[in-house]
């Protein structure tokens, strides 16, 4: 499961909602034979099976990619698989895959519940055992300590979570978890996922929110064919999965075809075997290096759509889901959203951050084995998802261990064991506290963008007593001075997240690179402060759909009369996530400059997008945006409707309470987004951009005192929006107070010096005061950002007379 983090959960779209106290004598799931042919709802109380037929799996054929699904195709299970593929069943039934979820009984729980307690935040927890039952006496949704049941088990190794079912349909990951290494490495103990925290039933990371919700967060990738089922007049769940593990289908997608394909005869069976899907990126592909050169060459170029890596990335990816109508082998982007790079969960060379979940579809798409054409298989075998050979063996398999295991390249002679190719260009990352995982980024060492950029290198994981300038010259000593690599775009990541004034023409650089991968230049797009239309062009019409979404992103608040031509065409794209964004952008023109040829497009694309909403009915983010969709297209009651569900789901949610704060204020009805505002403060006293929406709105209620002292806290809570720091000086500016607007403006320029809204505003005051020598100081600063600008030009030859 994905753990939310505690600095970055407003941001991730991961909240809280109110739950209702637990029932312990809920009745328990109905319990019928694990594995397939079943259909498991998880509703109100109890888990109800209906009995599918079986399934024969057959080796995929030469045939075409079966594109569209028959009315007739269903899950049918894997236990049905065995039959004609017994050694890859061998392989899956002792894989994590099978063992992601399971009922909790004493041969699928690991953790000790023979009256164990465990101790956290004062709370002590007691697990133990009652008849068949495991149960957690912890503390409740109320903060009082209760009993419960666990329904399911929740993971394999190195950790294990388990399940707790509420009779409203919520499953809920407790974050008391078992570690199952064993004890000489540290485990076979409880431990908390937040150990340096106290999150009890008031906070929104606590085990009985929001944050930590199966139906949502887990189901999808720990079950096989999740319907989530979420009702939102009745806020229940009544989520169903096809099999409680990650089955044959969870990969292949479903069976049914499969399966009369290989009932017919031979001569009648035709090509395609009945597959969704043909994994065959792998068929007839030899890899060769020359004597010359490290690097192996493919002996033929990657396909354009990378089935695999995009059916891996499905649960192997940061994302969000659009669709349920996922079929394997088509692009990601099609039924998810992919997260981009960013602060919050990468380093500026793209390498993920410590304790940040971010999964290796990302590192991997910005690897050199991505660009060759390496795909998941290649390394691990599919089935059992170990790798396909041990240690640096699964490296050998196209990389000459003759060249690679030479002191040439390693550099390390006197040291026993030697490093491993993983130990230097995978190295590890903790997760949920003792779950360690490879970068698969495959980057060489950068000790140099250490020193640059702060990103950590390999060389220091060992060498942690050294300065990353002591690693960067043994490097340079060994290999030369000139550092390069795949990865070429951690300067210009750090330029922009350290707001540095060469930021723009670095990421716009990024951007427009063909040797770039896409999901960098797409991350680049999306943190470009101002890109030209050019590039949003160019963007746009990129092969990869996570490029052009990037673009899109970058269309947020253009102009009508550039909006409709630029995103328009996308609004046919054959990706559905592009579509989506697409409508999503053009509700904002108005119905009446909508192309009456363009029109059925919008309609088509824009119900997709509400689809996506109302499939994540049970998030305050989701209920925001439909609401924000409403506004858009001019419908002022739904938008309010959806406003209020999300914060009755979260009522500290604050892009809720702002969003419709501002609706009030657009309808003239400030005093009701007072109301809002306040509400939403009192779940949520700490919220920034609580206090700055509620500064302003008493700005146009004319109490300007209280307006100065909520725009004060905004500014004093977050100093790193520097928007806050900005509207507070106009506004002590507006009172009269003039040195105090340029304190909180040269104070706020401290931790950014290059932001061009506070050099102007402090530009602006220093000429009201007549300190020209002030003003020429920061119009030169803004000169440095602004070169092409006449005006500041002129103004810049006016002060200096």
């Amino acid at each position: 499961m994905a753990r939310g983090s505690r600095k970055n959960r407003k941001k991730d779209k991961l909240r809280k909602a109110p739950a209702p106290e637990p029932v312990p004598s809920a009745p328990p799931p109905l319990q019928v034979p694990h594995g397939a042919g079943s259909r498991w709802i998880v509703g109100a109380s109890a888990v109800v099976a209906v009995t599918a037929v079986g399934l024969l799996w057959f080796e995929p054929s030469t045939g075409p990619v079966q594109t569209s699904a028959p009315a007739e195709l269903a899950f049918v299970g894997s236990e049905s698989c065995a039959g004609c593929h017994p050694a890859e069943t061998k392989l899956w039934q002792m894989s994590q895959h099978r063992h992601a979820m399971d009922h909790a009984t004493a041969q699928s729980v690991r953790g000790d519940f023979n009256d164990a307690t465990f101790d956290y935040a004062g709370t002590r927890s007691r697990f133990f055992r009652k008849d068949d039952k495991f149960l957690v006496e912890t503390d409740g949704p109320d903060g009082k300590l209760a009993t419960f049941e666990v329904k399911y088990t929740f993971g394999l190794d190195p950790l294990q979570q388990y399940l707790i079912q509420f009779p409203d349909g919520r499953v809920q990951a407790l974050s008391i978890a078992w570690d199952t290494r064993p004890k000489e490495q540290g485990g076979q103990r409880w431990f908390h996922l937040y150990p340096d925290s106290a999150i009890t039933s008031s906070d929104s990371l606590h085990w009985t929110k929001l944050n930590q919700n199966w139906n949502f967060m887990c189901a999808e990738c720990h079950s096989t064919d999740v319907y989530k089922g979420y009702d939102p007049g009745k806020d229940r769940f009544v989520t169903r999965f096809a099999e409680i593990g990650v089955g044959c289908e969870a990969c292949h997608g479903a069976g049914s075809r499969h399966i009369a394909w290989g009932r017919r005869k031979p001569a009648s069976r035709g090509p395609d075997g009945g597959l969704l899907v043909r994994f065959d990126e792998r068929s007839g592909i030899t890899w060769s290096a020359s004597a010359d050169r490290l690097a192996p060459v493919r002996s033929a170029p990657a396909p354009a759509l990378r089935k695999e890596v995009e059916t891996c990335g499905r649960c192997h990816a940061r994302r969000g889901q659009l669709s349920e109508d996922w079929i394997p082998g088509r692009s990601l982007s099609d039924t998810h959203r992919v997260s981009l790079l960013d602060r919050q969960r990468f380093h500026a060379d793209g390498q993920m951050r410590d304790d940040e979940e971010t999964y290796n579809y990302a590192p991997f798409k910005q690897s050199r084995m991505f660009a060759k054409g390496v795909t998941c298989s290649d390394c691990h075998d599919p089935h059992s998802a170990t790798l396909k050979a041990p240690g640096d063996g699964v490296c050998s398999q196209c990389h000459a261990s003759a060249k690679y295991e030479s002191v040439a390249h390693r550099h390390h002679a006197d040291v026993s064991p030697q490093p491993s190719c993983a130990s230097c260009h995978m190295p590890e990352r903790r997760y949920m506290i003792v779950d360690r995982r490879h970068d698969h980024g495959f980057r060489v060492p950068r000790p140099d963008l250490s020193v640059q950029t702060g990103a950590p290198n390999a060389c220091n994981d060992c060498h942690r007593d050294k300065p990353a300038v002591w690693a960067a010259q043994q490097i340079e000593g060994w290999f030369g001075p000139e550092r390069r690599g795949h990865q070429t775009y951690a300067r210009a990541f750090h330029a922009a997240w350290s707001e540095a004034a060469d930021a723009q023409a670095q990421l716009a650089a990024i951007a427009e690179s063909a040797d770039v991968p896409g999901i960098v230049r797409a991350s680049a797009l999306a943190e470009l402060p101002a890109p030209t239309l050019d590039m949003i062009r160019h963007g746009i019409s990129d092969s990869d759909p996570l490029v052009r979404l990037g673009a899109l992103d970058r269309l947020e608040g253009a102009p009508a009369d550039q909006l409709w031509p630029l995103a328009s065409p996308q609004l046919s794209d054959p990706v559905r996530g592009v579509r989506i964004r697409a409508a999503e952008l053009l509700a904002a023109v108005p119905s009446a400059r909508r192309p009456a040829a363009d029109r059925d497009r919008f309609t088509r694309a824009a119900a997709e997008f509400v689809a996506a909403q109302k499939l994540n009915a049970d998030r305050p983010d989701s209920r925001t945006a439909l609401g924000n969709f409403f506004l858009r297209e001019a419908n002022p009651g739904a938008a309010e409707a959806e406003y209020r569900a999300a914060l009755r789901l979260d009522p500290s949610f604050s892009a809720g309470a702002v969003n419709l704060s501002d609706l009030y204020r657009q309808l003239g009805r400030d005093s009701d987004g007072e109301k809002v505002l306040r509400e939403a403060l009192a779940a949520s006293a700490q919220d920034a951009s609580l206090h700055h929406a509620l500064g302003l709105t008493l700005v146009r209620l004319k109490r300007s005192e209280e307006a100065l002292d909520e725009l004060r806290r905004a500014a004093s809570l977050d100093p790193g929006q520097m928007r806050y720091a900005y509207v507070y000086a106009v506004g002590l500016n507006g009172m009269g107070r003039r040195d105090d607007a340029l304190s909180v403006l040269n104070q706020s320029l401290r931790g950014h010096p290059n932001d061009p809204e506070l050099l102007s505003a402090a530009l602006n005051i220093s000429r009201e005061t007549g300190d020209r020598a002030a003003a020429l100081g920061y119009a030169e600063r803004l000169a440095l950002l602004r070169p092409d600008d006449p005006r500041l030009a002129n103004l810049i030859r006016e002060l200096k007379r």
